[in-house]
């Protein structure tokens, strides 16, 4: 693919929030992050694996602070790069575009800090039938005991950072994960936390076929 397959992607894909409202201020942001995107993808096959390699090189090259945004916005753009328009449509009515940036965001802290608080914090029945419910799948996938606590060490530092989100839906959960992973530093561990992300999703939200979902690796987050 050359430069002009980038250029149409960005330039339908920025007609589209226009269209669903997003301010000058958000395009010019969302503009920028593809421009770098999209010198990096010049040239790539259109496959899911290299969309992602690429993704995670040039987030790296940006602020912390901007990982979330642009990140949300390399997910938006994806099926425009792809060309996939049945993608578009189904991200639209599932998901819906942020044309509006962040509104909330978890407190800054380190993974020392969220780790550390595992020992002593409580966690309320609401926040606690998710994190049991996620440990018996597990359990009942035949898991050993230090991939469980390990992975629910990691599902509690998201039901942490949520505790003041002012609404718990898909996009307080993805702006949680989002703003939470540049504090993981080994590549090994990033992929360990998202993983987790995906898989707890479903437990968190509470859907009743969360656990076979589990088993067939079909987490609904995105």
């Amino acid at each position: 693919m050359n430069k002009s397959h980038e250029k149409e992607a960005i330039r339908a894909y920025l007609k589209l929030l226009q269209a669903k409202g997003a301010t000058t201020n958000v395009l010019y942001k969302h503009s920028l992050f593809l421009d770098q995107l999209a010198e990096s993808l010049a040239g790539k096959s259109l496959e899911s694996v290299i969309y992602s390699k690429v993704v995670d090189n040039v987030l790296k090259a940006t602020p912390e602070e901007d990982w979330h945004t642009n990140l949300n916005t390399a997910r938006e753009f994806y099926p425009f790069w792809m060309n996939d328009i049945k993608a578009i449509a189904a991200f639209n009515l599932n998901y819906g575009f942020d044309v509006s940036g962040i509104q909330w965001k978890p407190l800054t802290t380190s993974l020392k800090i969220l780790i550390d608080s595992l020992n002593s914090e409580s966690f309320d029945t609401a926040e606690s039938w998710p994190l049991k419910a996620y440990t018996q799948a597990m359990r009942d996938q035949g898991a050993d005991k230090s991939l469980v606590d390990t992975r629910i060490k990691l599902a509690k530092v998201m039901v942490i950072r949520l505790r003041d989100a002012p609404i718990k839906n898909h996009k307080s959960y993805r702006t949680a994960a989002d703003l939470t992973l540049p504090l993981f530093k080994m590549v090994e561990a990033k992929q360990l936390f998202l993983l987790v992300v995906r898989e707890f999703y479903n437990f968190w939200t509470g859907n009743p076929n969360a656990a076979n979902m589990l088993l067939n690796d079909e987490s609904t987050y995105n």
